[in-house]
């Protein structure tokens, strides 16, 4: 059996009531995603923050789920950031009738294979991120993040 990458994971909560699970489940959720080794700091913001992140680095003057930002790649590996925005994801997951550990576990998994590379910009690209994502979530006992 293949060793598995090596994972140095800094999870900081910056967020007030952020309901956010354990640190034990969001690096089994990382582990299972990662297909290289990773240094990696998941910054778990509030609305103000994730508003001010998404404004300054995507132009868009609003909070979203989750913003990856890739600092390089070096022997074998990849380094970066995670933001993933409480209130937003909260919402999301009640709106679409999601468990909130669900789409945690979701957004995780979406970010780190972002900064892995991975995208969907294009149809084609997207199709093949969403099909790695939904198999991650499968082997992890959650349903499928893109239902029907």
């Amino acid at each position: 059996m293949p060793k598995a990458p090596s994972l140095a994971l800094d999870v900081q909560l910056a967020a007030r009531r952020a309901r956010f699970p354990s640190r034990a489940k969001v690096r089994r959720w990382a582990r299972a995603a990662m297909r290289r080794p990773a240094d990696v700091t998941l910054r778990v913001v509030g609305e103000a923050e994730g508003r001010r992140l998404n404004r300054v680095y995507r132009g868009l003057d609003r909070a979203t789920n989750v913003l990856s930002f890739a600092y390089g790649r070096g022997r074998g590996g990849v380094a970066g950031d995670i933001a993933l925005c409480a209130p937003v994801i909260r919402r999301e997951a009640s709106r679409q009738g999601k468990r909130l550990e669900a789409h945690y576990a979701h957004l995780v998994v979406h970010g780190l294979l972002h900064l892995q590379g991975y995208d969907h910009e294009a149809p084609r690209a997207a199709r093949r991120m969403e099909a790695l994502e939904t198999q991650i979530l499968a082997k992890l006992g959650y349903p499928d993040p893109y239902p029907g």
